[in-house]
């Protein structure tokens, strides 16, 4: 007898042209289904424009058998979503910090430290005033890093200025041109689409700053000057979340996946403070 096809669902809240943009859930579903394929579970993607388009989303799921389990991403505090997926009675696996998953699994990487590296790199080539552009406020992965680089920047006597910014180009540049009036020497952006905006912006303006981006796609390298990066094997992540999910329609204990650990590719948008 043939087993009914077995689903996992990923629901993506984004404005379809920054989605288009950002080559970080690319690769992470590439990953994703390196290890669904083999099991004979497909990925069932939804992009939708906000929070109750997503929920309704989850509802309509569990209702019609859709899907056999569930990966929930940008979560923030007390997110309400683990709740409403749970109580769904849907698998879940969570990509972020365990403290927003409320007991569920989690993949996991450490964005507060990996966010104090960035500092401490800055910091040695000289840079004592930095920007952050950051994505949006309301994901707990954007507090971290936030709360990451101010710890650090106090830490070591150094200026952080931060600047929002909504993953996209144009929100990203609007924000490098915020900061830059400023007078950093270095900015941090919150995924390599940003950064990419912010070396534009930077040129236009005819101001020598450093940059450095988060993820480290491919455009990282493709880039004029290339960009330095906190690099992130953002397949192996989708991996371990294809892992998870199994793990979690199987019913197997709860557990925390550690992603590998990030680092710094330094490449030339940075360099010692002139």
């Amino acid at each position: 007898m043939t087993k009914a096809p077995r689903r996992v669902g990923l629901v993506l809240e984004r404005a379809a042209q920054v989605l288009g943009e950002e080559p970080y859930y690319h690769e992470f579903l590439e990953g994703l289904e390196r290890v669904l394929a083999p099991a004979g579970v497909s990925v069932l993607v939804r992009v939708v424009t906000d929070r109750a388009a997503e929920s309704a989303t989850y509802e309509r799921w569990a209702e019609q058998g859709r899907v056999d389990g569930v990966i929930l991403v940008d979560l923030g505090p007390d997110d309400e979503r683990v709740g409403l997926v749970t109580s769904l009675g849907l698998p879940a696996v969570v990509i972020g910090d365990p403290s927003t998953a409320q007991g569920l699994p989690t993949v996991w990487t450490d964005d507060a430290g990996f966010a104090q590296e960035v500092v401490a790199y800055l910091f040695g080539l000289g840079h004592r005033t930095i920007g952050h552009v950051t994505g949006p406020p309301k994901f707990a992965h954007t507090q971290l890093r936030q709360n990451g680089l101010a710890a650090e920047a106090t830490e070591r006597g150094m200026t952080l200025l931060v600047a929002e910014g909504d993953y996209s180009y144009e929100g990203g540049r609007a924000a490098a041109v915020q900061l830059i009036e400023q007078g950093p020497t270095a900015i941090v952006f919150d995924n390599d689409v940003m950064a990419l905006s912010g070396l534009e912006a930077a040129a236009e303006l005819g101001a020598d700053v450093s940059i450095v981006a988060w993820d480290d796609s491919a455009q990282c390298q493709l880039a004029v000057p290339a960009l330095s990066a906190m690099s992130h094997d953002v397949e192996r992540i989708g991996e371990l979340a294809g892992d998870a999910v199994l793990a979690a329609m199987a019913g197997e204990p709860v557990a925390v996946y550690q992603a590998p650990p990030a680092h710094i590719v330094v490449r030339e948008s940075t360099h010692p403070l002139r």
